[in-house]
Order: C-alpha cells, then sequence, then structure tokens
C-alpha cells in the first residue's frame, strides 16, 4: 500500500433522482440505462484526461488539470443529460489530496484500486450538495486555479460568476463558491441545503450584453421595445382616458373609471414638484 501527497482538481457528479427512476423502471432496465449514462460520462473522461476514483448514483472523479476539469464538466452538461433524460449537478474543487494506492491482493478481492482521502473529497461533496440541476460550482480554490486559463475545448460563451459565499457542515473555512456555465439559468445562485448555510451573495446574476446569444438579443430587444409601445399608446390615450365624456362617448367608462383617480395623483405630484422648484406659488 502507498500514500501519496497529491493537488488535484476533485469532481463530484450527482445524477439527481436516480433512486426515483430505478424505483419506476425497474432494476433491469435501470441498469442498462444508468450503464449507457456511465459509457458516455467515461468517453469524455478519457478525453479530457481524467480517473474514475469511485462510482454510485454518480461519480467521485479526480483531475491533474482544473482546466480539464471544467471542460469536462461543461461539455457532460451540455451533452449528457440530454441524452439520458435525467438531471445532474457537478460540485469541483481544487486541493490537496492523499491519494492510497491499494495492495494488488485486496483489489483482487474487490477494493478500489486507487482511493483519495482528505477534506478536499468533503468540500467538493457539500459544493455539489447545493448545485442545481444542470449546474457546475467550483470552490474559490478551483476558481484560482482556472481563472484566466482555458484551451480548444473551452465552449464558447463560458462564463464564471460568484454565487455567495457558504458555511459547510464540518468544514472551519466558510467557502467562497463560483458557478461555470454557458447559459445565464446555470449561473444563478443556489439556496441553502441541510449541510451548508448560504451567508451572502449577490441574490441573483443578470446577464451581460456580451454573453448574450442571437436569440437571447431578440428576447431582450423584443421585451423593451414592447415597453416603449405601451407606453406611447397609453401616453396618446391619456387625454381621453382621463376625460370622463370622451370615456362615455367611446362606451367605456366602465373599464377607465379609475383613470379620474390616476389622473388626480399625476395632477398633484406635477403640482408639488413645480411648488418645490419654485416655479408655482
Amino acid at each position: 500500500m502507498e500514500f501519496n501527497d497529491r493537488v488535484l482538481a476533485i469532481v463530484l457528479l450527482d445524477l439527481i433522482g436516480s433512486t426515483a427512476f430505478v424505483q419506476k423502471v425497474g432494476a433491469r432496465k435501470a441498469a442498462e440505462w444508468l450503464q449507457y449514462h456511465d459509457r458516455l460520462a467515461r468517453s469524455l473522461l478519457y478525453k479530457f484526461r481524467g480517473r474514475e476514483i469511485d462510482r454510485s448514483d454518480g461519480f467521485m472523479l479526480s483531475f491533474d488539470s482544473p482546466v480539464d476539469a471544467v471542460n469536462f464538466c461543461l461539455h457532460y452538461q451540455m451533452t449528457v443529460p440530454k441524452k439520458i433524460g435525467l438531471n445532474t449537478r457537478i460540485g469541483v474543487h481544487w486541493g490537496k489530496v492523499v491519494e492510497v494506492v491499494q495492495d494488488e491482493l485486496f483489489v483482487g478481492v474487490g477494493a478500489k484500486g486507487i482511493e483519495l482521502e482528505g477534506i478536499s473529497k468533503n468540500i467538493a461533496a457539500r459544493t455539489m450538495s447545493i448545485c442545481q440541476a444542470g449546474q457546475v460550482l467550483l470552490t474559490r480554490d478551483a476558481m484560482r486555479a482556472v481563472r484566466g486559463r482555458s484551451n480548444i475545448f473551452t465552449p464558447a460563451h463560458t462564463r464564471y460568476a460568484c454565487v455567495g459565499l457558504y458555511r459547510f457542515k464540518g468544514v472551519k473555512q466558510d467557502q467562497e463558491i463560483y458557478a461555470v456555465g454557458t447559459t445565464i439559468k446555470s449561473l444563478q445562485p443556489p439556496p441553502s441545503s441541510e449541510k451548508v448555510k448560504r451567508i451572502g451573495g449577490p441574490r441573483k446574476i443578470r446577464s451581460r450584453m456580451r454573453d448574450r446569444r442571437i436569440k437571447e438579443h431578440i428576447v431582450w430587444f423584443s421585451t423593451r421595445i414592447a415597453m416603449i409601445m405601451i407606453f406611447y399608446i397609453f401616453y396618446l390615450a391619456y387625454p381621453c382616458l382621463t376625460n370622463e365624456s370622451a370615456r362615455k362617448m367611446w362606451g367605456i367608462d366602465y373599464l377607465f373609471w379609475w383613470m379620474d383617480y390616476v389622473k388626480l395623483i399625476v395632477d398633484t405630484v406635477i403640482e408639488k414638484s413645480f411648488k418645490d422648484l419654485g416655479l408655482m406659488k
């Protein structure tokens, strides 16, 4: 047995709702479907030079390169959940671990060849536990290791965002958590969980103009143009809507009777503003 001190990217990947899925479809079909998932995940793992450490309702993985770890996570979330019909969540931490290489004798009776020990594994697990569906979260150490680094495999429009400060049960130091993704939905701050308490941070991550895709630009401009048009139409109709005789003539008084109160409020606000500016006595 060997004990090696290593600094690695620890990735915890969890299939959401896997237990309910097994109960729904039965053990045999679930086994076939989950093996299909594992083949997809392991193909990406091979591409990004990762290593499988453990498997249960997901995977524990390790990477020598934090960039490879993040690229694996992003490509996984972009492709695998669509094919298997199950949502996933992924937590990433970069830190020191003790790599335990088991004796061949014990491997022969079912022990894992490589095991990882240390607090880094727990931090990665806690980070994963607060992920929302389809989300990839990084600790501050993982973010520092990958900041400003990318390669040809890094997806376009990849964006990082600090989602808040969290307190992990069993971990002394509070953790600054980051999200990485290609959509604004994947960057939203997750709430507290049973073993993780949210201390503070932004309530919402907003999209930036340079990060928006063509469809998002169209929606953004269409929404604002619609609001401007509604305001303009209301502006043109305001004199008619605030005139009781005009409303009765058009037969809409029963719908817009409340405009008399709106006019009274508007006139009062304007009069007060003019008095404050010294334009009216």
